[in-house]
């Protein structure tokens, strides 16, 4: 494990205390067998990182999915103050608004089973996946520049799904600020034929069935019934939020030594948030944001068109709603209460979802009930869970939790530990059909390269960081 010193605060809490240039504490939220299974990972190390960078408030955070990333840790949580503080790449990622979609079914569980393998190779021809995968769209540059400024919108406009589709997706599935003219050519061209595709890695389409609900009011209000069909979707902004990315950290590398701040590691790459390189990062990561959202929405849109065809059904007969959309990893602007004074704050989140309180006023009146839907994948053995926001969430930690179940192998170390083995037929034998793109893919993605998705749920439900909505279990999975 890591070098840095881990204090206990409780059963779910690990501080890592504030020492050298770091400006605030560390917090880590994992359970003991969380903390033993981390190994040699220095996801740690990261957490102390970002507590050096100017204008952090309160704690830089990991969640308990919390592993090693670029800069900063994949399931890492910091907040900046607008003043004087910085907004950075490596605290957004390279996939820029990767998030999950749920949409329920009027499917039961029954009466879909015995035709999962049809209906799962449908999907598979209907919804372009894999590296490098283009979309039946070819959009025009200045059109494309429209799904920038627009996202989810843009799609609604065009035709694909419906205008009450955006009151279920976290900022109604457009971020304000995009401006098309802070994007390189070169993102442009790399976006121009994707949009409406899956991607490769960990991306995925998968079926799922409602196995258990822990909330009964909050599953009723979001339209969750045990044994239902419901369909995830898990993509972002593909070539283009990559090719964003890459084009601000080689900026921003340069502009830190210009500015003179000091980091611990150069993967920190960064800018004050009001300094005009600051701003039109901000302005590039919107853009590639809402393509994300563009890119969700036309997933869905298809998704129900090749469910509609294999099941010979009606749009009504099949019923596919969309419960929610949110996004993983994104700077927002956002108001919190800091040590009882309201902040306007810079809130990095990679590889972690939003998890707002019931009431919040950035919530569609629909949720304001429930709390913010957060939507929680596991491995492609599993499932996923449906789980609201809580108050303690805002207290804590910038209304954040995680995102996933988090990976405990690299790419390559589950390549070498599924040599020889028969991935598909393994997921087959305990229920699940799986189909990849890339041949490759299912080595990378077998289950126990991820963390145990039950335990970090455990974590997040028992620190009140979120609320057990909902469990689904995988039957058939699309991986990129």
């Amino acid at each position: 494990m890591s070098d840095v010193k881990l204090r206990r605060l409780d059963e779910f809490r690990w501080e890592v205390p504030k020492e050298g240039a770091m400006r605030v504490p560390g917090i880590i939220y994992a359970s003991d067998r969380l903390m033993k299974a981390m190994g040699q990972d220095e996801s740690p190390k990261q957490v102390a990182n970002v507590a050096q960078l100017p204008g952090i408030v309160k704690h830089s955070l990991a969640m308990p999915d919390m592993h090693w990333g670029y800069g900063f840790p994949i399931g890492g949580v910091a907040a900046f103050d607008l003043d004087g503080g910085i907004v950075s790449p490596g605290g957004v990622g390279y996939d820029i608004n990767c998030g999950c979609r749920l949409m329920m079914t009027n499917l039961r569980a029954e009466e879909f089973r015995p035709q999962i393998a049809r209906i799962l190779n449908a999907l598979f021809h209907h919804v372009p996946s894999g590296v490098g995968s283009r979309g039946s769209l070819k959009l025009p540059r200045s059109e494309e520049k429209n799904v920038l400024v627009e996202g989810a919108r843009w799609a609604v406009k065009n035709g694909y799904g419906s205008a009450g589709d955006l009151e279920s997706m976290e900022d109604g599935g457009c971020l304000a600020g995009a401006d098309p003219e802070a994007v390189s050519e070169r993102a442009l061209e790399r976006g121009k034929d994707q949009v409406g595709t899956l991607g490769s890695g960990n991306h995925f389409l998968e079926l799922e069935i409602v196995e258990e609900i822990f909330d009964r009011d909050a599953a009723s209000a979001l339209g969750i019934e045990i044994g239902r069909v419901a369909v995830m979707i898990h993509s972002g902004s593909r070539g283009l939020g990559h090719q964003v990315c890459d084009d601000y950290l080689a900026r921003l590398v340069k502009h830190v030594d210009k500015i003179g701040i000091s980091l611990p590691d150069r993967q920190l790459a960064c800018a004050y948030i009001q300094s005009p390189e600051g701003r039109q990062y901000l302005s590039a990561m919107a853009c590639a944001a809402n393509y994300a959202w563009a890119n969700r929405q036309m997933l869905m849109h298809w998704t129900g068109e090749a469910l509609e065809r294999a099941l010979g059904m009606s749009p009504r007969d099949l019923g596919m709603r969309l419960v929610y959309d949110v996004c993983h990893n994104i700077a927002k602007i956002e108001e919190h209460v800091v040590d009882g004074r309201k902040m306007t704050l810079c809130v990095h989140r990679k590889g972690a979802t939003r998890a707002f309180p019931p009431g919040h006023p950035a919530l569609a009146g629909k949720f304001r009930k429930t709390g913010q839907p957060v939507l929680i994948p596991g491995d492609m053995g599993t499932g996923s869970y449906v789980l609201v926001g809580t108050e303690k969430a805002m207290e804590e930690t910038f209304g954040s939790t995680c995102h996933g179940a988090g990976r405990v192998l690299s790419r390559a170390a589950a390549i070498k530990a599924s040599k020889g083995r028969a991935i598909r037929r393994e997921m087959e034998d305990r229920g699940v059909l799986v189909m990849a793109a890339a041949k490759g893919t299912l080595a990378e993605e077998i289950p126990e390269a991820y963390k145990d998705i039950d335990e970090v749920i455990h974590v997040v439900h028992g620190a009140g960081l979120s609320r057990k909505v909902a469990r689904l279990k995988a039957i058939g999975c699309i991986k990129g």
